[in-house]
């Protein structure tokens, strides 16, 4: 019974526990992310048989198989069948249910309200009610197994048990479908936002490494800008020291050279160019060159070879031509340039953060040179500019040695505190070059790849605009600005109609801010010819029928061939290309070097173009008569000329002996032959200068800037003018970014060849300039012709003091604080006389009513009343041996500091005018001072201070005018013991004279014997100026920024030489002779000494022009007043003579027509 009932009520327990177990597994106890199958429909009639099957099994002791399934579905472990022999009943079941009691245990609280509900008794009584307070309160299995076994439990499993299962079953399954769909919800959920967030991790990390790689090629890109500017600096430092070694070798093996010999004047010198320009940017000094020959390899062109050359260009230039008609004709450019802004864009001055590390700005960029374009990195700092030039580069590769040794700045640095202007400029037609003025007088021109790094370039530079000489700001949108901006925001037209400036001053400007530069040989600056006679015997410039009509071309000049021409604009045939006049330029890269080609570098320039061969004679520039011959007749030719015509004559010698050839006439070509007036080089030149700012010209310059600057270069005013070219040659013609490489190429190579029209600066006629008689009140016109009643002498001045005048300084700038003449005396007792405006005529500028009575000295009071001498007396001893002259002081542009010499203890020494006290002593000398000059000054009153001594060398100085003290920076130890800029040697003798010219960079200077030295203020000694036999001795030396350099001699001789030592005129007067100057033109010498008259001749051939009446005591000084209208001289008898001087009266116009 027991067994039965115990088998049935454990089938029964077990069929509720398993419908327990899931029903609280699938409500409660297992998380939301498992799934839970659902139990078969069938299980309630397997239970009962589960149920049988279990009281058999017991009754007979067995588990059959069936059974086990079930059994360890519930937990239980059967125990094996001798386990009755060592084990009661009690202690089987505790072991079999030890595990699962505790379950079922739990079941049976959890599920109680249900369960006293479904387990009932045969009278309807709960049988839980007592069970659970057992099983709650009791470890034992055997309640549990009796509860189980009994027979209410089975009764009531098979009454309500199927019923309760199914209904639970169907909750389950619906509780199951619910719970997959929010599982799979959730799941598709949790998938997109794993998704997500995978996709966010794959593009963090994505992100992360460009960014690492990105960093890691940053610091690549840096440390091979390091690379770069570290092999950058070891290039400028070998060029640097074989410069320096070369300077050394030179001052040394020099025959004034410590190494040199006499027997070294017979070697063959040659010379070059310097790149050095002076402020109407001539290039006028030649230096040595030690790549210099005579070419004695190079062979000559035969006049076969021109015609191949031609043919075989032609189809070539025909089919480009055609290729390019569309973008020839796009109308977009000419819009473009129609509608260009004439007014100074408001850009704002917005600065550039300097960015982290050395480097601000690193870009690509071609350095522009003579026949050299060298591609490399331009690399900016915030103090200095970079160039590497990419020696790997093909072409650089390619490039002729011989020309890249003339080539500057491959491997350059620039400190900004060096840079006085920066311009845009083009190159090839495009807006992508710029060029920057050094202040060595130097420049350099580079090429970007495209405008937006021109304008990022010139923001990282020093805002200095284009420079002060154009009345312009100092500000980078002016750099920025368009030549046609540029030119109305100038100041410089107004001034070039009032005859402030000359014309070639003003044809300068016009070529600088229209892109023209000396940098690019197809840009070269363009002047005009305006002479026509080259065949008289003498030239008469009054005459109007020796000079060019400027109105027209120098293609239309001759009526036959301006027919021509203009009947090959009319019956133009070639549809793929707009007609033109003229199939070449007025100036090309090749006629810039035919005219430039018996001087270095330009011979080496054209030997490279021209396949290194020199031109067939009869195509060379052989004579200048001959070549205007050619430009009226030669359909081919249409030249223009270039600067060099007007102030270079060394342009015409063959100095350097090239073997040019013989003409078909069998006249050999060697120098260029001048017209019959003019006798040598030097005439010509000033004749042709003299010509160009003649008024012919200057009445007619306007129409000649029309043609090639002006409305007249393109449209139907240039058609009108026979003056349209290639179309190539324009701006705006050709758009070369939008061809191939090799379409570009031959397109590039067109326009180097047909030449480039400059910018067009006006699009209506150029005003005229001002007649010279209109202008006759304004004191600074050359052509100012005056009342000739005036007197001579204006007024004589008698200091107490008889000493005599040894020095005068005429700073008389209205804009000083003290415009004075300073007087110095031999007793080196000074005066500080005001200046007083009265010399302009009425109504002239600076003229005034109320000092029309007044004289235009004033005496200093100090002495007038013998009231300050302290404070005007130089009390400091001098060495005994030392002779007071006029070379012992040195007065600054303001009036304010004098400078002494001749100490014993081997300085000078800097005094202050106003009080008298000493403020610097300045050592430097190995010997006694002997000698001061001071330079011109520029803005703010810097100078070079040049000082000589007995030790026979030279030392030059810098004046800070705004600190007023030898040297560049009073904050430190260089006030107390200022170093020279340099030291000059190669004299013998003590130094007794010394001039200095800053415009021309030279320091010429003469010792007690021997000739006189010519330098650069960088030190290198150039040449000797080697006078007459007899000129041995130097006493004073005058330079002007025109190039004469004037040197007196003992026993009253004199000799004019160029800067570059060429001797051009002598002469001997009967007069011991103290004082000499030189009119600020170079055109007229003044001199005066013991004989007390004043002579004025005429700087080029010493002709004398005029004798002031004679003084009743000697010259020992003397000086202008910066309008060149009053000459002060100091005299012997201690007093001062203002004559009045008037330089245009000598003028050959003012003899001839007034």
């Amino acid at each position: 019974m027991i067994n039965t009932t115990g088998a049935a009520d454990s089938a029964s327990s077990s069929s509720s526990s398993s419908s327990s177990f899931v029903n609280g597994a699938t409500s409660k106890n297992l998380p939301a992310v498992q799934t839970v199958a659902p139990m078969p429909e069938d299980t309630v009639e397997n239970m009962s048989a589960y149920c049988e099957v279990a009281q058999c099994a017991l009754r007979s002791g067995q588990t059959p198989p069936e059974l086990k399934s079930f059994s360890s579905l519930a937990g239980f472990q059967a125990a094996p069948r001798d386990a009755g022999q060592c084990f009661s009943i009690t202690t089987k079941l505790e072991r079999a249910l030890e595990k699962v009691a505790p379950l079922l245990r739990e079941i049976f609280v959890d599920f109680a309200p249900f369960l006293s509900r479904t387990l009932l008794g045969s009278h309807g009584q709960e049988l839980l009610i007592e069970g659970l307070v057992c099983m709650k309160s009791s470890t034992s299995v055997v309640e549990l197994v009796m509860l189980l076994c009994s027979q209410e439990w089975q009764n009531s499993i098979q009454k309500n048990a199927g019923l309760a299962f199914i209904e639970l079953i169907n909750e389950g399954r619906l509780l199951c479908h619910a719970m997959k769909d929010h599982i799979v919800r959730v799941a598709n959920e949790a998938e997109f936002i794993l998704n997500r967030q995978r996709a966010e991790d794959v593009h963090k990390h994505a992100e992360f490494e460009s960014n690492c790689a990105q960093y890691a090629a940053d610091r690549r890109e840096e440390e091979k800008m390091c690379d770069h500017l570290i092999s950058a600096a070891k290039h400028r430092d070998h060029v640097t020291a074989n410069q320096l070694k070369q300077k050394i070798l030179n001052i040394l093996t020099n025959k004034h050279g410590a190494w040199g010999t006499m027997s070294q004047s017979q070697l063959h010198d040659f010379w070059r160019l310097d790149y050095w320009e002076d402020d109407l940017r001539r290039r006028r000094r030649f230096v040595r060159n030690a790549f210099g020959s005579t070419h004695a390899d190079v062979s000559l062109k035969a006049i076969e070879d021109y015609g191949t050359e031609e043919e075989g260009e032609e189809p070539k230039s025909k089919k480009s031509f055609r290729s390019q008609s569309v973008v020839a004709q796009n109308p977009e450019a000419e819009l473009m340039l129609e509608g260009d802004d004439d007014t100074v864009s408001l850009l704002q001055e917005k600065e550039i953060d300097n960015l982290a590390g050395p480097v601000v700005l690193s870009t690509p960029a071609q350095l522009v040179a003579p026949v050299v374009v060298a591609r490399g990195t331009l690399s900016i700092t915030t103090t200095e500019i970079y160039f590497e030039v990419d020696e790997e580069d093909p072409a650089f590769k390619k490039a002729d040695a011989k020309v890249l040794a003339y080539s500057e700045g491959l491997h350059g640095k620039w400190m900004f505190s060096e840079i006085r202007a920066v311009f845009s400029r083009r190159y090839l037609l495009h807006n992508t070059g710029l060029e920057v003025f050094m202040a060595n007088r130097t420049s350099v021109m580079f090429n970007f790849p495209d405008p937006a790094t021109v304008k990022r370039v010139v923001y990282s530079l020093p805002r200095v605009g284009v420079g002060t000489s154009y009345g312009l700001p100092q500000a980078r949108r002016i750099s920025l600005a368009t030549p046609r901006q540029l030119f109305k925001s100038s100041n410089m037209t107004q001034r070039w109609q009032r005859r402030e400036i000359s014309n070639f001053e003003y044809l300068m400007f016009l070529n600088t801010i229209a892109g023209r530069t000396y940098n690019d040989l197809n840009q070269y600056p363009i002047f005009p010819w305006v002479l026509t006679n080259y065949d008289s015997e003498e030239l008469d410039l009054t005459l109007p029928g020796n000079f060019r009509d400027l109105s027209k071309p120098i293609g239309a000049l001759n009526p036959k061939r301006a027919a021509f021409y203009a009947e090959r604009y009319e019956t133009w045939d070639d549809d793929s290309t707009p007609p033109d006049h003229y199939t070449t330029l007025y100036s090309t890269a090749h006629s810039t070097l035919m005219w430039m080609l018996r001087i270095e570098p330009f011979t080496t320039f054209f030997l490279n173009a021209n396949g290194g061969k020199f031109d067939h004679p009869d195509r060379s520039f052989s004579g200048i008569g001959r070549s205007w011959r050619n430009c009226q007749r030669d359909t081919a030719d249409v030249k223009e000329l270039t600067p060099e015509f007007y102030y270079l004559p060394e342009m015409f010698v063959n100095s350097n002996e090239y073997e040019l050839g013989v003409r078909d006439d069998g006249l050999p070509v060697c120098d260029v032959e001048l017209p019959v007036w003019a006798k040598k080089p030097e005439d010509f030149v000033r004749i042709n200068r003299m010509a160009l700012e003649s008024e012919f010209v200057s009445c007619q310059l306007h129409q000649w800037i029309d043609l090639i600057f002006g409305y007249k270069q393109r449209g139907p005013e240039a058609v009108r003018a026979l003056n349209v070219f290639n179309f190539l040659s324009y701006e705006g013609a050709v758009n070369l970014d939008a061809l191939e490489a090799p379409q570009r190429e031959a397109m590039e190579a067109q326009i180097q060849t047909c030449g480039q029209i400059p910018s067009q600066l006006l699009i209506e006629p150029h005003p005229p300039r001002s007649s010279a008689m209109h202008l006759c009140f304004l004191p600074q016109s050359p052509l100012m012709f005056k009342d000739q009643m005036q007197q001579d002498v204006i007024m004589v001045l008698k200091f107490p003091s008889n000493s005599p005048v040894t020095h005068v300084a005429a700073n008389t700038l209205p804009h000083l604080s003290i415009p004075a003449a300073v007087t110095v005396t031999c007793s080196r007792l000074f005066a500080v006389n005001r200046w007083h405006n009265t010399v302009g005529l009425r109504g002239a500028p600076g003229y005034s009513l109320e000092q029309a009575h007044h004289l235009p000295i004033e005496m200093d009071p100090l002495i007038a009343n013998n009231s300050g001498t302290n404070k005007r007396q130089i009390t400091d001893l001098v060495d005994q041996s030392i002779q007071i002259n006029t070379h012992c002081f040195v007065v600054t542009a303001d009036n304010r500091y004098i400078l002494v010499c001749g100490f014993w203890d081997k300085s000078f020494r800097v005094y202050s005018s106003e009080t008298g006290k000493l403020t610097q002593i300045v050592f430097g000398h190995w010997d006694v001072v002997t000698c001061l000059a001071r330079s011109e000054s520029y803005i703010g009153g810097d100078c070079y201070i040049v000082s000589g001594s007995r030790d026979a060398t030279l030392l030059l100085w810098y004046w800070s005018g705004r600190h007023h003290i030898i040297g560049d920076n009073p904050n430190n130890s260089e006030c107390d013991y200022p170093a020279p800029r340099a030291v000059l040697t190669g004299h013998d003798h003590e130094v007794v004279c010394v001039s200095v010219c800053a415009e021309l960079g030279l320091v010429i200077s003469g010792a007690k014997e021997g000739p006189c030295l010519v330098h650069t203020i960088t030190g290198d000694l150039l040449r000797a100026l080697e006078g007459p036999e007899l000129c041995q001795q130097p006493r004073l030396i005058s330079v002007s920024s025109e190039g004469h350099c004037i040197i007196y001699y003992e026993r009253g001789r004199f000799c004019n030489f160029s800067i570059n030592g060429k001797l051009l005129a002598q002469m001997e007067v009967n007069d011991s002779t103290r004082a000499i100057l030189l009119s600020s033109d170079g055109q007229n010498l003044v001199t005066g000494g013991d004989n007390g008259v004043v002579e004025v001749w005429q700087a080029c051939d010493f002709k004398q022009l005029y004798i002031y009446p004679g003084c009743d005591a000697g010259i020992r000084a003397m000086d202008l007043s910066h309008d060149q209208r009053t000459l002060i001289t100091g005299m012997a008898s201690g007093s001062i003579v203002a004559f009045n001087i008037d330089f245009n009266r000598w003028h050959y116009e003012h003899q001839n027509r007034y």
